[in-house]
């Protein structure tokens, strides 16, 4: 069974005959990755703040509504078939967004990270589809599912078994994902395959992990992510369901051996910056998440 929302549950609020976001959105900001140029914050959710004036804000919009994991980002008029379906949406030759995002892992991206044998792993999961599965196969082979923490393993058993992949977790997250094929164990590095090494890095959860591939591609679950409001990296110290004491530990012992590109989060913005300045502004943010105390879960203050 998908997560598509029933017709029954879908408000007529569009005051008008273009796009618009209904009042289930949950303000996760995968709509503004996608739509930037048309939809922005206002009073803790997305909004069509102007309709698209070109081919490629329609696209952004039809990028946005296959994401949107409560199907809040509607027309009227315009119905989402399939030959509108961005996803797989390429970011690179090497990475795609899986797009169409689960209400099971909070609305989180998930990825396909393409290997050089021609196979293809699954980082953090969409929603489940069979169809959706047939898509994301078609890219390659998938030998691997990646769950980066407890919170975004929602269907990884499903995707795996329809991929026959192995399925990995961290063992502090396992009671989330229980038939997991393998585990990861401690706090040191596990090579996953060639070219691709887990790290542990316990904080957001007590099994939260960080992907990195070809020393240029770091998936980074919700352990950090890019914020918009900030133009740097940041963590999400107000969700942070284990210890932010124990992130900025990982950070400290993890951040010197790390050397990417790219950071790929689960939730949050990605963003591609010279390896260098990456390094440089990941020290920075240890050195800030050393400096922070535990404080009241708050969605509301994570700053995109």
């Amino acid at each position: 069974m998908s997560d598509d929302l029933s017709p029954e549950a879908v408000p007529e609020e569009s005051g008008g005959e273009g796009w618009y976001v209904d009042t289930r959105c949950t303000n996760c900001d995968v709509a503004r990755q996608l739509a930037p140029d048309v939809i922005r914050e206002h009073d803790g959710r997305a909004e069509v703040f102007r309709q698209p004036q070109s081919e490629a804000e329609q696209r952004q919009l039809y990028a946005a509504a296959f994401a949107c994991h409560t199907r809040s980002i509607r027309h009227p008029a315009h119905h989402l078939t399939p030959d509108l379906d961005p996803f797989p949406l390429a970011l690179d030759d090497t990475v795609h967004l899986c797009g169409h995002n689960s209400r099971h892992t909070a609305g989180a991206n998930a990825y396909l990270l393409r290997r050089p044998t021609g196979s293809t792993m699954m980082i953090d999961t969409p929603r489940w589809s069979a169809e959706l599965a047939d898509r994301y196969e078609a890219l390659g082979p998938v030998t691997d599912v990646l769950l980066t923490h407890r919170d975004h393993a929602a269907h990884g058993r499903r995707y795996a078994d329809r991929f026959g992949a192995r399925l990995w977790i961290h063992e502090g997250d396992l009671d989330a994902a229980p038939d997991a094929d393998h585990l990861i164990r401690g706090t040191d590095p596990v090579e996953i395959g060639a070219g691709v090494t887990a790290y542990p890095l316990p904080g957001h959860t007590h099994g939260s992990v960080l992907y990195l591939a070809d020393g240029t591609y770091c998936f980074s679950g919700d352990s950090f992510y890019w914020s918009r409001t900030t133009a740097d990296l940041e963590v999400a110290a107000s969700v942070t369901w284990y210890s932010i004491t124990e992130l900025a530990a990982s950070l400290a012992r993890t951040a010197p051996g790390l050397r990417f590109e790219w950071v790929l989060p689960g939730h949050g913005d990605r963003k591609r910056l010279p390896a260098e300045e990456m390094t440089r502004r990941l020290a920075h943010l240890t050195a800030r998440t050393r400096t922070l105390q535990p404080q009241p879960i708050d969605f509301t203050a994570v700053r995109w």
